[in-house]
């Protein structure tokens, strides 16, 4: 008599793991050596998505900027640095 210590669910994902596992490496050794044959070209590339992500954060860190000068503005208007009418209430032991 045989005991099964796992089902067919364990052996079904077991090979679409290595399926996928074997499709990523075949992709992997295909992007090298299209890196290999035409580097200039994966130069360029990665410059430019640089170039773009450059661009993104600058844009990102004026908006930031032009928010904190408003939020700043706005906040040295309301001169008070207290409210009116507040009381605080301590317990007195």
């Amino acid at each position: 008599m045989s005991f099964r210590l796992y089902t067919n669910a364990v052996s079904r994902a077991s090979r679409t793991f290595a399926a996928g596992t074997f499709v990523i490496g075949l992709l992997l050794i295909g992007f090298g050596t299209i890196i290999l044959a035409l580097p200039e070209i994966f130069a360029f590339l990665a410059a430019a998505v640089f170039f773009i992500a450059g661009i993104g954060c600058t844009i990102t860190a004026v908006k930031i900027f032009l928010a904190l000068r408003k939020f700043n503005k706005t906040a040295s208007d309301d001169s008070q640095d207290c409210r009116v009418n507040v009381r605080i209430h301590t317990d007195e032991q």
